[in-house]
């Protein structure tokens, strides 16, 4: 529709009539169908001596094209309910939606966690793979440069690639085998070519030497002998950002608090969690590592209310330690684990417009990251596998998996899956991460990267992108942003192509968490919109 327009009548239809209002696009407002003082498509009915379009004939013909209906329209009866409802029931409903709106934290949205399907499934490790493709760019920063030539044999743990610079990452050989190309590959997330190393896996997983070198006397280590250590282990962010944490863990300003995220707010994973309870006492470990290198006055764990197994793991394991670790509990909510949202909730301090946590003195680490720091620095092992949920539709196999980074996804789809990656319908869409933030996958040859959090199986929408309607100005976007910012005049000016008039309402400060388009009853994909102007902005 070129224009959209809501008469508030609280009994919305557009579900079952394509978009189409019959009480604002029919002269008549009709619920019933087509009254017959229709010709040629117009109304019988003129506004202000202009023909109209017949709404009921549009919805026909919408459905129809959809093939949603046959020859004949059968939909259900709609009657529109003309009473008035008590003001006592519409203060309840408003009173109940300001609630939920600032619970926690400003907006954000409830959406179905999905999280009982591997919840209670223990971490195991996945079958070996054939090959891994390692992605020289699995990282915020510069790409990394090869160190090995193809033909030459390596080892698990041995490193393949060097960082280039301040921002960037060594990456090392999660299989023990041959290199047998060095070539462009599809990254999984830009969705490109990138230059990867391809090992040919011989399944004898020999370790290199300096590899799982147990350290027993950590204490001994001083802050820069730390950071070395991370450094070299290839660590980087693993909920997802991929920021290398050894540049994370030297912020420009002094940081007193330092929060562990265990809030893991995206439907259908678990990894975190089941690290949380499979690994308390090295998370801690891992925790005490951080806190030496940042010198914090205060640690804080927290995990989201829907978690409280982990709760009572890590107050159980903090009281026999006797540490002073503060443990809070946070209201279930989509996306309580973005940073600026969980560090306004626990410390009340509020990081500014294009600023950075350590602005505000705290410093903010994935759990599963400090996991991971604490294997490399008291294991000695590099960061060369993560634990990912793969879960959703037709998955009989779902679970929470150890898994080799580099191991391609269609391995996963085949062992995982009912629907193998050969024959995957246009019904469904298979994402790397969360429902909310995940990238779409449409090459399945590309490789598990360090920021792969999950595998997830969803069906499609029902409306095509061929099918978007225009944004009908509901406000409900406005209402669910979490930066309180105005989304809907990102699509707005998108559609318009002013990338100018887009900045003026804040655009780099969208943490592209989804709420909006989750909520948009248009179903206009804000978040790739935002995406593309933001790539716009920098070019």
């Amino acid at each position: 529709l070129s224009q959209q327009k809501c008469s508030a009548c609280t009994q919305c239809y557009l579900g079952v009539t394509g978009g189409i209002c019959p009480v604002v696009d029919c002269a008549k407002s009709l619920l019933n169908g087509p009254c017959g003082g229709a010709k040629n498509g117009k109304c019988e009915v003129k506004i202000n001596g202009k023909e109209r379009d017949c709404a009921w004939e549009k919805i026909y013909n919408k459905l129809y094209r959809t093939n949603m209906i046959g020859f004949t329209l059968n939909l259900p009866v709609l009657l529109r309910d003309y009473s008035k409802p008590s003001i006592t029931l519409v203060n309840s409903y408003k009173n109940f939606n300001r609630e939920k709106r600032l619970e926690s934290f400003y907006g954000g949205v409830y959406p179905y966690e999905k999280k009982e399907i591997t919840k209670d499934v223990k971490i195991e490790k996945f079958p070996e793979p054939d090959i891994v493709i390692i992605p020289l760019s699995q990282h915020t920063g510069s790409l990394s440069k090869p160190i090995v030539q193809i033909g030459e044999k390596v080892k698990v743990g041995q490193k393949i690639a060097e960082a280039t610079g301040f921002i960037s990452s060594t990456i090392h050989s999660s299989v023990s085998g041959k290199v047998i190309a060095i070539e462009e590959r599809t990254h999984p997330v830009v969705q490109k070519k990138v230059l990867s190393i391809v090992i040919e896996n011989d399944k004898k997983e020999e370790f290199f030497e300096k590899t799982q070198l147990y350290r027993k006397n950590i204490n001994s280590l001083n802050k820069n002998e730390i950071l070395e250590i991370i450094k070299e282990s290839g660590i980087v962010g693993l909920g997802g950002a991929m920021f290398p944490t050894h540049v994370k863990l030297q912020p420009p300003k002094p940081v007193d608090t330092l929060i562990i995220n265990g809030c893991e707010c995206e439907p259908y994973l678990t990894s975190d969690y089941r690290i949380m309870l499979e690994k308390t006492k090295e998370i801690l470990e891992g925790i005490n590592i951080v806190a030496k290198v940042l010198e914090v006055k205060k640690i804080i764990i927290a995990i989201e209310d829907n978690k409280q197994d982990a709760i009572d793991n890590f107050k159980a394991m903090c009281s026999m330690l006797n540490t002073e670790i503060e443990i809070i509990a946070l209201k279930t909510k989509y996306p309580q684990g973005a940073e600026k949202m969980l560090i306004k909730k626990v410390t009340g301090r509020e990081v500014p417009i294009g600023g950075l946590p350590f602005d505000v003195g705290v410093i903010v680490q994935n759990v599963t990251t400090v996991y991971a720091i604490y294997q490399a620095v008291v294991e000695g092992l590099p960061l060369i596998k993560r634990t990912v949920t793969i879960s959703g539709e037709n998955c009989p196999k779902a679970g929470n998996y150890e898994i080799k980074i580099g191991t391609p996804i269609k391995d996963i789809m085949n062992y995982c899956f009912s629907i193998p990656y050969t024959s995957l319908t246009t019904d469904y869409l298979l994402k790397m991460g969360g429902p909310m933030m995940g990238i779409i996958l449409s090459d399945f040859d590309a490789p598990v990267i360090k920021g792969t959090t999950g595998i997830i199986l969803t069906k499609k929408p029902d409306i095509q992108p061929d099918e978007i309607r225009k944004c009908i100005k509901c406000g409900r976007c406005v209402d669910v942003c979490p930066m309180e910012l105005l989304p809907l005049y990102f699509v707005f000016y998108y559609q318009q192509n002013n990338l100018e008039k887009i900045l003026e309402y804040n655009l780099n400060s969208c943490i592209e968490c989804g709420c909006c388009e989750y909520i948009c009853a248009s179903r206009i994909p804000i978040v790739s919109m935002v995406k593309y102007a933001k790539l716009k902005v920098k070019r």
